[in-house]
């Protein structure tokens, strides 16, 4: 029961990430480029804070300076650019859908191209996934998410399915996390500034911001990695399928969201399209955080 509620608290984290950053951005509270980089600042002084408690050491040079952290820092900036970016425009339960989809669809690829096992359920659920993502977002009269935000979005998702396989083989995930963040925190300064970043702020905005990057993000990757030992790489994978229902339905509740026939429909193709591709041998696949 104590691991169900864990695993629980981190996915409402994951999706709340969400529910901040559109309820930020799209309220008008803080500009997009602006929200991220507060966002991954007190991310960044929330995991340096873990390390220390847990005596950790971070901030060697080897450390910082190696190409896997600059990688990793460049990967979590495209993941954080493209959401904060494609939330002045989408809801934060389509947005959590599409960022979502596209990171196990493009973890399910690379797999694929590396040589691992495919079996006819896993194709045939990666190209559901796939047309159920094509279905929500296809301009339609009526219907359909916007474009350019969908794109963004989906950028966003390639950004965090990058920085997964890049984390994959972290000894100290917690401390690496802390210096992938530090360094993201310097890439976003001129993505701000090219985005003309950093001209709306609010006080309920920046609170946002920190709740996001410090509490749902920091701790909610601490937690993540702690309990991430005791569960299957089945059961890791698959439990990360709630967390855009999560933020579709409180997205719902806390922002007036509507939730239309073909979000419903293509949420459902999409979760099932995955949920096949993820039901293969535990060995032949590694868990994903959101």
């Amino acid at each position: 029961m104590r691991l169900f509620l864990l695993v629980s608290l981190t996915m409402l984290a994951f999706a709340a990430n969400s529910i901040l950053g559109r309820a930020a951005v799209g309220g008008g509270y803080m500009d997009a480029t602006g929200f991220g980089l507060w966002r991954l600042l007190s991310g960044a002084l929330m995991l340096a804070f873990l390390c220390r408690v847990r005596g950790l050491e971070t901030w060697s040079r080897e450390r910082v300076l190696r190409p896997a952290s600059l990688w990793g820092g460049a990967a979590l900036t495209l993941y954080m650019a493209g959401f904060t970016l494609a939330y002045q425009d989408l809801d934060a339960g389509l947005g959590a859908l599409v960022l979502f989809g596209v990171v196990q669809i493009s973890m399910f690829l690379w797999g694929a191209v590396r040589g691992s096992r495919t079996g006819a359920a896993q194709a045939a659920g990666a190209v559901l996934a796939f047309f159920g993502l094509a279905y929500v977002v296809w301009p339609a009269e009526g219907g359909g998410a916007p474009l350019a935000a969908s794109l963004l979005m989906a950028a966003s998702g390639l950004g965090w399915g990058i920085y997964s396989l890049l984390g994959r083989g972290a000894r100290q995930p917690l401390v690496s996390t802390a210096v992938n963040f530090a360094w993201s925190s310097v890439m976003m300064l001129p993505v701000m500034l090219l985005a003309g970043g950093g001209t709306v702020l609010s006080g309920y905005g920046v609170l946002l911001a920190v709740l996001s990057g410090a509490v749902t993000s920091g701790l909610g990757y601490a937690l993540w990695y702690r309990v991430l030992p005791r569960l299957l790489p089945a059961a890791a994978a698959t439990v990360q399928l709630s967390v855009p229902v999560i933020a579709i339905l409180a997205g719902a509740v806390l922002l007036g969201e509507s939730i239309g026939l073909r979000l419903v429909f293509g949420s459902v193709a999409v979760l099932g399209g995955i949920a096949l591709a993820v039901l293969r041998p535990p060995a032949a696949r590694a868990p994903l955080a959101e």
